[in-house]
């Protein structure tokens, strides 16, 4: 590869073309840029002193990926956030396992065949979105942090094509990129900016937490409730093996897929869930995305709430 990219290898079944269609009906994340084939990013690099990079991965084969990067970050700091993204931080080779323990989540697998979870780019643009979608439709959410991103961010080019980071965390804590959003959304963001700086928002730190532990100590972020916090958690940090306890969809997710009367409650989904270790987040995910197939309430379909 030349020196402004690199390979990565997927230990067990990847599809980019699977992970790109998820991207493509998941608003929060409002990823753009992607050709067929391709999948372009652009995010500040948490590692690297938040600098920015595009990038455009392929899939040439099955157990390859190849990724060319634009921006001034490191790209030894680029490719473990990367992997991250896109799950290729987890050794997915057990993850066939799990659907031979469930015929439902098998059955799902193999209409999803290599779908891993795409994450945000990074746990602080996870919270970020928590903190800007908090009781406003998700469509309306989404279209605030793009326009964050143009105004604000970082803007790279990508084969030709302008491609936007979302701001960083110092972008924030001055307040930039902030005008039309309420007061008190503003403050949190900024009050955000300056722990994502003071490293409260790292990654790695968060997953040594545990899941558990890395929720409380969200939680004493301004405006970080429990919902905020454990999707910072799960699809921020994408911690491969949690169970979501704040996320009602997941109920009505569970309930559609096993053919249920009623939808189950927290403590029958953790019952059920232990037959997918461990790779329970990646089995509520694509619960998940079978529902969002049945409703398309995150890509636009029906209106929602972030939380």
């Amino acid at each position: 590869m030349p020196d402004h990219g690199f390979e990565l290898r997927p230990r067990g079944p990847f599809s980019l073309e699977a992970s790109t269609r998820f991207l493509e009906g998941f608003a929060p994340a409002a990823y753009s840029g992607t050709d067929a084939g391709h999948l372009h990013l652009a995010f500040p690099v948490e590692t690297d002193g938040w600098k920015s990079t595009a990038v455009c991965v392929t899939q040439p084969g099955r157990s390859l990926l190849r990724v060319e990067a634009t921006g001034d970050a490191d790209l030894r700091a680029v490719r473990p956030q990367l992997q991250r993204i896109l799950s290729l931080h987890v050794d997915g080779t057990g993850w066939p396992e799990v659907g031979e323990r469930d015929p439902v989540i098998g059955r799902l697998q193999r209409s999803h065949d290599g779908l891993r979870p795409v994450a945000f780019d990074s746990a602080y643009e996870a919270a970020a979105w928590a903190l800007i979608g908090h009781r406003i439709r998700i469509a309306q959410a989404a279209r605030i942090k793009e326009r964050m991103s143009q105004e604000s961010g970082e803007q790279l080019s990508l084969h030709g094509s302008p491609i936007a980071a979302f701001p960083a965390p110092a972008v924030l804590e001055a307040g930039k990129g902030l005008a039309g959003l309420p007061d008190v959304k503003r403050q949190r963001l900024i009050g955000l900016g300056r722990a994502a700086l003071a490293g409260r928002l790292d990654s790695q730190r968060l997953e040594s937490l545990g899941h558990d532990g890395a929720v409380a100590g969200l939680q004493e972020l301004d405006g970080v409730g429990p919902f905020s916090a454990e999707l910072t958690v799960l699809r921020g940090v994408n911690m491969p093996d949690a169970v979501p306890s704040h996320e009602p969809r997941l109920a009505r997710a569970v309930r559609l897929a096993y053919a249920l009367d009623e939808e189950p409650s927290v403590d029958e989904i953790a019952r059920l869930a232990e037959a997918w270790r461990p790779y329970r987040t990646w089995a509520a995910v694509l619960l998940r995305t079978s529902l969002e197939e049945e409703t398309t309430e995150i890509g636009g379909g029906r209106a929602g709430r972030t939380g």
